[in-house]
């Protein structure tokens, strides 16, 4: 089993996920051509996600090592990004099996009614493998706490999609669709608490900016193309490179966020069909019953909310990094992610930028402590994977820790790796109470729901 899910994961999410979606279409009984075209279309998708997200690091790794180098922002946690972070989670003993074991979780909490979600998002199951893996060499290379940790924070992510589920159909037009990525769901709360916050500040209500707004407000500045080209020559200009590489890079960035939003465009044309259906298929064969199709938040990370709020970010978070106290990580590659910040930040704040940025910004700075703090377990379990697999993904330069932004700087993370890390049973005992809390209450919610429909 362990060979045949290591095989599957290295077929990566563009060859996976076409053929998991061919399989879900022809099981909910579409026909197999439409099948292959959606299964495709989210194929392609992830094709043309990966080229942007390369052009992106591929282009900007270079100036802003440049920058640190003349800024001296010698700081000693190691950016490696999502790549090392995944290689990490699946090459230990926890990630080797992570996909049948939380599949099965997840189905004994939708027969139970304790969630409405079926998380096909294979690909990004390496979230929950990172923080099981993490546990698992922070606890002696104990697969018990591995797997605890990993299942905890898949279950409060299954939880969190099914409470954010019809705020993000409702503002994303996505029909019977959650997103169970826990990096994602971790910026929920953050959400939340500081939109409401917001709006409990005398006239920050006049400052209601959506991105077509920021459009009419300040005309082509406005536009997230030209606001990419902005930031990348700035950037370049901060590297002190010549005239010809500032442009080029300023192009480029204009290109990666003009680019993204028609990419993400395929993801919708994909997935629409087989949501439709299978929710036509669930009303007819479970009355009263409803059904979310996990997905990546791929999807809609073309808004131009999230483009705006990404771009402006970008240069920011690169300042603030260096100047706050305690913090020892300079986000370099991880800065592709940025992007996934914003897909459950934009159904509280109904697509305000103003507020998006406000919200990210918090979200990103307690994120640098975070990976900070996760710093030596990180770079412990990137040691033990590099020694037994010689992956390079996972090889730390001398003398530095390892860190990313992806899922190192998530809420839930840093919770439970604090939980079992620091508290061990105390921790374990208060990651119970929290999950099955939630389990609960959340059945209790669907159930309540179901007979209000059945009545209906």
């Amino acid at each position: 089993m362990e060979q045949v899910f290591s095989y599957i994961i290295s077929l990566g999410a563009a060859v996976m996920m076409p053929i998991l979606f061919t399989i879900i279409g022809l099981c909910i009984g579409m026909k197999f051509g439409k099948a292959l075209k959606s299964g495709l279309y989210v194929g392609v998708g992830f094709v043309g996600l990966n080229v942007v997200t390369k052009l992106l690091t591929d282009n900007f790794t270079s100036p802003l090592e440049n920058i640190s180098d003349l800024y001296q922002l010698a700081l000693k946690v190691f950016d490696m990004g999502w790549p090392a972070a995944a290689a990490v989670a699946y090459n230990t003993a926890v990630g080797a099996l992570i996909i049948p074991i939380l599949l099965g979780v997840n189905f004994l909490l939708l027969i139970t009614k304790c969630t409405r979600t079926v998380n096909i998002d294979l690909w990004n199951y390496w979230h929950f493998a990172f923080i099981g893996a993490v546990a698992y060499f922070v606890m002696d290379q104990s697969l018990a706490w591995g797997y605890f940790a990993a299942i905890v924070c898949y279950i409060i992510t299954l939880v969190m999609a099914d409470l954010t589920a019809k705020k993000f159909q409702t503002h994303y037009d996505l029909p019977g669709i959650s997103i169970p990525q826990p990096f994602c769901q971790s910026f929920t709360p953050f959400a939340v608490l500081i939109n409401k916050g917001l709006d409990l500040i005398p006239g920050f209500s006049k400052l209601d900016v959506d991105a077509e707004g920021l459009k009419k407000k300040f005309g082509v500045l406005g536009e997230p193309l030209v606001l990419g080209v902005i930031v990348g020559a700035l950037i370049g200009i901060a590297a002190q490179l010549n005239i010809k590489m500032i442009l080029a890079l300023g192009v480029t960035m204009g290109a990666v966020m003009e680019l993204i939003p028609r990419i993400t465009s395929l993801f919708i044309d994909g997935l629409k069909p087989i949501a439709e259906k299978t929710q036509e298929v669930v009303k007819k064969k479970f009355k009263g019953k409803e059904v979310y199709i996990g997905m990546s938040p791929a999807l809609v990370i073309g808004h131009p909310t999230t483009l705006v709020c990404s771009v402006i970010l970008i240069p920011v978070i690169l300042a603030i990094a260096v100047v706050v106290p305690g913090n020892q990580f300079l986000p370099l590659a991880s800065l592709a992610g940025m992007f996934y910040l914003f897909p459950l930040i934009l159904p509280y704040t109904k697509g305000n930028v103003v507020k998006s940025l406000i919200i990210g910004f918090v979200a990103l700075v307690v994120g640098l402590y975070f990976v900070t703090d996760m710093a030596s377990a990180f770079t412990q379990a990137a040691h033990e994977v590099y020694a037994a697999t010689q992956n390079d993904a996972a090889k730390i330069p001398e003398g530095f820790e390892a860190g990313a932004l992806d899922f190192a700087s998530s809420l839930f993370g840093w919770v439970i790796y604090k939980c079992v890390a620091s508290l061990k049973w105390i921790g374990a005992g208060v990651l119970t109470l929290i999950t099955v809390g939630m389990v609960v209450w959340n059945r209790m919610r669907i159930v309540k729901e179901e007979k209000k429909e059945s009545l209906a």
